[in-house]
């Protein structure tokens, strides 16, 4: 049974940082193509950034520079470090695991003063 997890959404302040992590399981996490998304109330799910199974990142534009995408295969884990966050980054991110249709229930990020 495949299972993700996402944790570590808060509120954060403009310019401050919070990191994300899915805990995975239920499948061989080592061999596929990991995915933040998120969607912001009114607006289409997004993804966020790529990790694929050598560690190859690809990022929105809007994040380049201030999230890190990284996994760590002996955890089953893919984290999402955000930093320098900004108003229009509040969203519920979501886990993907690419081209399956799998995905977790999201954990919710609002950046407010």
């Amino acid at each position: 049974q495949v299972q993700l997890v996402e944790s570590g959404g808060g509120l954060v302040q403009p310019g401050g940082s919070l990191t994300l992590s899915c805990e995975a399981s239920g499948f061989s996490f080592s061999l596929f193509v990991m995915s933040w998304y998120r969607q912001a109330p009114g607006k289409e799910r997004e993804r966020v950034a790529t990790i694929d199974s050598g560690s190859k990142k690809v990022y929105m534009d809007s994040v380049k520079g201030r999230f890190t995408i990284s996994r760590d295969n002996a955890k089953n884990t893919v984290d999402l470090q955000m930093n320098n966050v900004k108003l229009e980054d509040t969203a519920m991110y979501y886990c993907n695991v690419n081209d399956m249709g799998w995905w977790g229930r999201g954990t919710q990020v609002t950046v407010s003063s």
